[in-house]
């Protein structure tokens, strides 16, 4: 006579002695738990190292587009007046003072974001309150397009307009006389136009707006508190 089997084919196998559905939960939640803390604490880790490198990056930054500075102050803006920075976290525009080994104030670092051709881009430019002008310029971040939109940092013709780009502001402080505008490859004529790159004149605009919009506030603000940033050498 054939021998009868029990149970079904498929069927989950039965659990080991002693042991229970709900032991299985607590374990697989305690294992949970733990990977969760070990998640965070990378996390935390990971941002704290993120911080420390943005800070650098910001100072060596502040210091490429700022002529033989050796340091820098942070001052924050409210409603047009500009204070020493003792608060990190607090609101306000940020702009960074640069200055020689002495304590001159060789000039003040801003920065500066907008749209480019394929994403965002943030630079950073440094401002010359005694020559009247951009001074330097840097891309902090960029996704442009390899070959066309990253000529805007490599680019030698580009990067020479920010050697000397002409902004000075009106009398009375409350703007410039010319804002910054974005001139043909071959066709600048003013000190305070950006001459564009021949296959990338997207980015190039972009970058003049960004400049534009920036300078058009930051200048002003600049000029009325010169004194102010001049006594802030550390």
């Amino acid at each position: 006579m054939a021998e009868h089997t029990h149970g079904h084919a498929g069927s989950a196998p039965a659990l080991p002695p002693g042991t229970s559905g709900t032991k299985m939960i607590v374990t697989l939640g305690s294992i949970g738990l733990v990977c969760g803390v070990l998640i965070v604490g990378a996390f935390q880790v990971t941002l704290s190292a993120i911080t420390r490198n943005k800070a650098t990056l910001l100072q060596e930054s502040i210091l490429a587009v700022v002529p033989n500075a050796t340091h820098s102050r942070t001052f924050v803006e409210h409603d047009g007046v500009l204070s020493p920075d003792a608060d990190a976290a607090a609101p306000g525009e940020r702009y960074y003072a640069a200055y020689d080994a002495g304590g001159t104030l060789m000039g003040v670092a801003v920065e500066a974001q907008g749209q480019g051709f394929a994403d965002a881009v943030k630079l950073i430019y440094g401002y010359s309150p005694q020559r009247h002008a951009i001074v330097g310029f840097k891309v902090l971040e960029s996704h442009e397009t390899p070959g066309l939109g990253t000529k805007i940092e490599s680019d030698p013709g580009f990067r020479a307009n920010f050697d000397s780009l002409q902004v000075v502001p009106t009398a009375d402080f409350s703007g410039v006389e010319h804002s910054v505008e974005l001139a043909k490859h071959g066709k600048k004529e003013h000190p305070w136009q950006v001459e564009a790159i021949t296959g990338a004149t997207i980015s190039s605009r972009a970058v003049a707006r960004m400049l534009k919009t920036s300078t058009d506030a930051a200048v002003p603000i600049i000029a009325k508190n010169l004194e102010v940033l001049k006594g802030g050498a550390q």
